[in-house]
């Protein structure tokens, strides 16, 4: 016997869970499956627990470096496992962070691996009992996973994913990074801040190969500062793990290639769908190429009542992206006439040691697309608050189009830029215009002058550099 509902959702990430509760305040009937911990992925494995060990790695770093401030710490050092412990808890707060608002919201929580068995029914598996729930519609949010190295299957031993890298049993002495994307590069940054020599391959031609050129150009000479190895243009193979190390041949761009032993391998080279064994198939939708489910701007598939969002409908894969993804989609079955989905203003952020944050058009994609540009810049070392904090390393970087004004994109690398890029991602949304930018009061002393002189700079009138 089946039970019904207005709408059943496959997959409880932070695209699902914002999609029952959006639902839910709309009066529908809800009920959300989940196979493994309410809230994802990413507040159970990626973004949540990985800002709690960067924040770590953060302290730990200004601790060794005490006396810069006029303090004095000695005998610093830390235990792993407390470490890792922190982590988890922080995660665990949000997972029952998310069961009170489910039932806050009245949504039903369904445990077990589920599967299209129907258009708009989801069959759901529990050890040896099935249920069945009925649907006028049914929202996909099963997320991804991280891709494999050809070749290379990671043993959660020596060579690891992003999972194994939130909970290693030890301190890798001497790290290999494969991919430097925001997720090889987080990692890259806490392992060398908590004590690791760490190394970096991309096979593309620099670092966080997706934002500004100026941007991955300061990251690497940072990074390289701080004492990583970065190497571009180079591919990895011949992983081959032992007992007690793994090794790693990499070939760079001119053919030469090197082996060398590391205590850990971390691959960060992608993820993969969750599109397997859920039964698209069964109903008639067929992913692209890519693997990815295709959907319209309101997240439906090509089967009515039949929606997805967030990572298994193609990038940017964010979570933020998918929890708006979520709300259009139950704002269209409701009949709301939501805005159609668009990724032209989604911010990407990198939480790194200097973290890197960016909205809109690169400078090098906006030249592409027919703009004339201005360019705008501001050090942090022309920023009272920034030489306070006593993080002076880093930039604000503004796109505007020459000839009307239009904020195309904004590019930070430095502390707290996360924090302040929404600034941008609001003004762009707004369609605000440099004139208005300009004539906008910010308050002093703080870091968002930076946004501002950055604004000025485009047009020769910055005021403090």
């Amino acid at each position: 016997m089946s039970e019904t509902f207005d709408l059943a959702i496959l997959g409880s990430g932070p695209g699902g869970y914002v999609a029952a509760i959006r639902a839910s305040q709309l009066g529908l009937k809800v009920a959300i499956v989940e196979r493994e911990r309410l809230g994802g992925i990413c507040l159970n494995w990626g973004c949540i627990p990985t800002k709690a060990l960067l924040r770590t790695s953060e302290i730990y770093h200004y601790m060794q470096h005490a006396d810069a401030y006029g303090l004095s710490a000695t005998g610093v050092s830390f235990d792993l496992a407390k470490v890792i412990d922190r982590s988890r808890k922080v995660a665990g707060q949000l997972n029952a962070g998310v069961k009170s608002l489910m039932k806050k919201n009245k949504v039903t929580v369904v445990e077990g691996e589920g599967r299209l068995t129907g258009p708009t029914q989801i069959t759901v598996k529990t050890g040896d009992e099935e249920r069945v729930l009925d649907a006028k519609n049914v929202i996909i949010a099963t997320g991804a996973r991280a891709r494999d190295l050809p070749g290379v299957k990671a043993d959660g031993k020596r060579v690891w994913t992003y999972r194994h890298a939130m909970v290693p049993s030890e301190m890798p002495t001497k790290l290999l990074v494969i991919g430097s994307g925001a997720i090889g590069i987080e990692f890259a940054s806490f392992y060398s801040d908590m004590g690791a020599k760490v190394t970096v391959v991309e096979m593309m031609d620099r670092v966080l190969p997706v934002e500004d050129a100026e941007i991955s150009a300061h990251m690497h000479k940072t990074l390289t500062k701080q004492g990583m190895t970065l190497i571009t243009a180079a591919k990895v193979s011949d992983v081959t793990p032992g007992a007690d190390d793994v090794k790693a041949t990499i070939t760079t761009a001119d053919g030469k290639a090197a082996t060398d032993s590391y205590s850990h391998v971390i691959v960060a080279i992608g993820i993969v769908p969750n599109v397997e064994n859920i039964g698209l198939e069964s109903v008639g939708v067929d992913p692209d190429n890519r693997f990815h489910i295709k959907v319209d701007a309101y997240g439906q598939t090509n089967i009515p009542g039949l929606y997805a969002i967030g990572d298994v409908t193609g990038p940017p894969w964010l979570a933020h992206k998918a929890s708006h993804e979520g709300v259009v989609a139950v704002e269209h079955m409701k009949g709301n006439h939501p805005h159609k989905f668009e990724t032209w203003n989604i911010p990407g952020c990198t939480y790194s040691r200097p973290q890197v944050a960016s909205v809109g058009l690169t400078e090098a994609a906006a030249k592409a697309a027919g703009h004339e540009v201005r360019v705008g810049k501001f050090p942090f070392i022309g920023n009272g608050k920034a030489i306070a904090l006593g993080e002076a390393d880093g930039f604000v970087k503004t796109v505007f189009d020459a000839k009307t004004g239009e904020l195309l994109g904004a590019h930070m690398i430095g502390a707290e830029v996360t924090e302040l890029i929404q600034g941008y991602v609001v003004a762009r949304q707004l369609e605000t215009t440099e004139a208005e930018l300009m004539e906008t009061i910010f308050p002093h002393p703080t870091l968002s002058e930076m946004m501002h002189e950055s604004v000025l700079g485009a047009y020769g009138r910055a005021l403090h550099f």
